[in-house]
């Protein structure tokens, strides 16, 4: 077999490679792009990461001079059965909404990105999680000192913890780092800041992101330590680098915050659990507090009647009911040109809802500016939110307000058909540990039973009629005047 070229040319947008050096990229289209590089081979076949880990995981492919893969370090391979008994483990992060988005907690042997915003509290969250893990923690600072962490620590009241602290970012130290040490968990702060000696580019490019972190991720996978990388986002809200830094990765956590102190934590990816789970923080002089409460966030306590607009539903997030405020205002509109202003449900789905009331209750929105609004600043993509929506657009329009202790939860069709929606029993019970006492609902489908008692609505408009009151003609009249 011929010798592999000692250079080639990388794409420096995507990553692609090839053999010479091109204009144009041929996989994403960026012109001059591409930029010469040497050919990294591992250390005697195999990663210093890799190398140092050892165990009975066995070790890659070996390298021989020609450049074939050989069969010098035999591969082990194990029964299924055997290692299904192994996936059950499971290292608890000591905060129980970390728990809930990873699915239960860390798994030995897993890498996990987590990215935000700046100054969002990803660092926190890293430093107060290996605190409370109580494992052996090395923390890889690359883009702060180490007293500047143990500054924040102190903040924290986490000094007394035993982590150790290095603000190394070079590859080949960390290797030694990790082999001497043997930490169980491993935390990047951040990915980007890493570099290999042996690839000639910058750190936080393509290159050098996907390579660094792809050899941390086998160190962690051979040695069944539990890796966590902080991740830069870019202005889309995205994780910064190669989508490749997302395959190789058990799991991808999305740190975000509303217009107050609280933080959602959300996994885009997640090998281990599921993704619909959320986490839920507050952001104090002490740090990421869990959120317990949700009630407390999301609702709106008044003492006197609901405002028109303004309308309770219980939505799923993952494994558990919360129950938030839907806001809807509608003004008319100023350019002649409607518009609509949501950016915690989807304003294409805003928009759908009031074609569906325009259609089949005859409401009038398109001379109008829709602005719709979550209590708390949660993003909601549930279809379940999509009944109560509606009623709260009907009650801005028509300046009627929700009757108090009524909450609704349905997904809307175009047809004006109210769809079945799961859970509807929690959602009950979670709305009368509340003090709801009308819930509406769509019919139970077919072979459903329920244990609570709920107003079935079959329609829309059934809907808006039992729950303001009045006929189909009566709710017409209202909404145009």
């Amino acid at each position: 077999m011929a010798r592999a070229p000692a250079t080639r040319y990388r794409c420096g947008t995507c990553g692609h490679e090839t053999l010479k050096w091109l204009g144009r990229c041929p996989e994403c289209g960026t012109w001059n792009s591409f930029h010469e590089y040497n050919v990294y081979q591992p250390r005697h076949g195999r990663s210093g990461l890799a190398r140092g880990a050892g165990g009975a995981a066995g070790a890659g492919r070996a390298v021989d001079a020609t450049g074939a893969a050989g069969t010098a370090d035999a591969a082990d391979a194990a029964w299924l059965d055997e290692l299904e008994q192994e996936l059950e483990q499971r290292i608890s992060s000591g905060i129980g909404e970390l728990d809930r988005v990873l699915g239960g907690g860390f798994v030995p042997g897993a890498a996990v990105v987590i990215g935000g915003e700046p100054g969002i509290g990803k660092s926190t969250l890293m430093l107060q999680a290996a605190a409370a893990a109580g494992l052996p923690t090395l923390y890889l600072s690359g883009e702060e000192s180490p007293r500047q962490v143990a500054l924040r620590a102190g903040r924290l009241g986490l000094r007394d913890t035993g982590i150790k602290v290095a603000a190394e970012t070079e590859l080949g130290r960390i290797d030694a780092l990790l082999n001497t040490d043997r930490p169980q968990l491993v935390i990047v702060d951040s990915v980007q800041t890493l570099f290999a000696a042996e690839l000639d580019a910058i750190a936080g490019g393509v290159t050098q992101v996907r390579a660094c972190a792809q050899e941390l991720t086998d160190w962690t996978r051979r040695s069944g330590a539990v890796l966590l990388m902080v991740a830069h986002v870019t202005k889309e809200g995205s994780i910064a680098g190669p989508k490749l830094l997302e395959h190789i990765v058990d799991a991808v956590l999305y740190f975000d915050h509303a217009d107050n102190e609280l933080r959602f934590l959300r996994a885009a990816k997640n090998r281990f659990g599921a993704i619909e789970e959320i986490g839920l923080f507050a952001m104090d002089e002490r740090g990421l507090r869990e959120v317990h409460d949700p009630a407390s966030i999301f609702l709106v306590r008044r003492d006197g009647d609901v405002p028109a607009g303004i309308a309770a539903a219980p939505v799923f997030e993952g494994t558990r009911i919360l129950i938030v405020e839907l806001q809807a205002l509608t003004v008319p509109a100023k350019s002649g040109v409607s518009r609509v202003f949501s950016d915690r449900i989807d304003s294409g789905r805003v928009s759908r809802v009031a074609a569906v009331l325009e259609r089949h209750l005859g409401i009038t929105f398109s001379d109008h500016d829709i602005y719709v609004n979550v209590a708390g600043g949660m993003r909601i993509a549930e279809v379940g939110v999509e009944l109560p929506l509606a009623v709260a657009l009907y009650s801005a329009r028509t300046g009627r307000p929700v009757p108090s202790q009524t909450i609704v939860s349905g997904e809307l069709s175009l047809a004006g058909e109210v769809r079945p929606v799961r859970q509807v029993d929690r959602r009950v019970r979670t709305a009368a540990e509340l003090g709801y006492t009308r819930f509406f609902a769509p019919p139970p489908a077919p072979g459903e039973t329920r244990s609570v008692s709920a107003n079935a609505v079959a329609s829309l408009a059934d809907c808006i009629r039992v729950v303001f009151g009045g006929s189909a003609k009566q709710l017409r009249g209202r909404a145009s005047e």
